[in-house]
């Protein structure tokens, strides 16, 4: 008695079940691949996303043969459903479609308005002209936790100081700079 394609195909699924045999998943791979490859792209699906799925139906195979049931269909159907399956899984996971490219929030910022810009222009030369008049040993501390990131507890084993002095200090220096700024126009702090 013969076999068909079907029979030899459930027989060597059996033997990767079985016996996890690279020569009987090396033909089914070879047989099936390309097939599920091409199934997917008629379906719509890009080469590049077609053989990524391809690829992991196959790996289903290879791990779940053993799942595999002869007398409820073929290799083929049970193939080409996961393949299906997981397409199908990955147009839910996909939502770029959902996206709508002409979103405000997608858009890029224009440029900003020459007042606006002015303002800021204005507002950092103050906080600079502040800065400059405060006592070096402050406007280094300001560095430290602002412009360098470090915690008050780096700064001051950083500089030796003590943790209390460097706090006071810098809300010191903050104290200065807000009156500074608010004062003004090219502000005259008192060291």
């Amino acid at each position: 008695m013969t076999t068909g394609p079907r029979e030899e195909y459930a027989r060597l699924a059996a033997l990767v079940a079985e016996r996890r045999d690279r020569e009987a998943f090396a033909a089914l791979f070879d047989h099936f691949a390309p097939r599920i490859n091409g199934y997917l792209q008629r379906l719509g699906m890009d080469g590049g996303s077609a053989e990524d799925v391809a690829q992991e139906v196959m790996a289903v195979l290879w791990h779940k043969a053993h799942l595999f049931d002869p007398a409820k269909s073929s290799l083929a159907t049970w193939l080409f459903r996961i393949a299906r399956n997981r397409r199908i899984d990955g147009l839910r996971r996909d939502r770029s479609h959902l996206i709508d490219p002409d979103d405000p929030i997608l858009q890029p910022e224009g440029e900003e308005a020459p007042d606006v810009a002015m303002d800021a222009n204005a507002r950092d030369e103050r906080v600079r002209v502040a800065l400059a008049a405060l006592p070096a040993e402050q406007v280094e501390l300001i560095r430290l936790a602002f412009f360098v990131g470090l915690s008050h507890s780096q700064i001051a084993e950083r500089t030796g100081l003590p943790l209390g002095t460097v706090k006071s200090r810098i809300r010191l220096a903050f104290g200065r700079l807000r009156k500074a700024i608010e004062a003004d126009p090219r502000v005259d702090v008192d060291a």
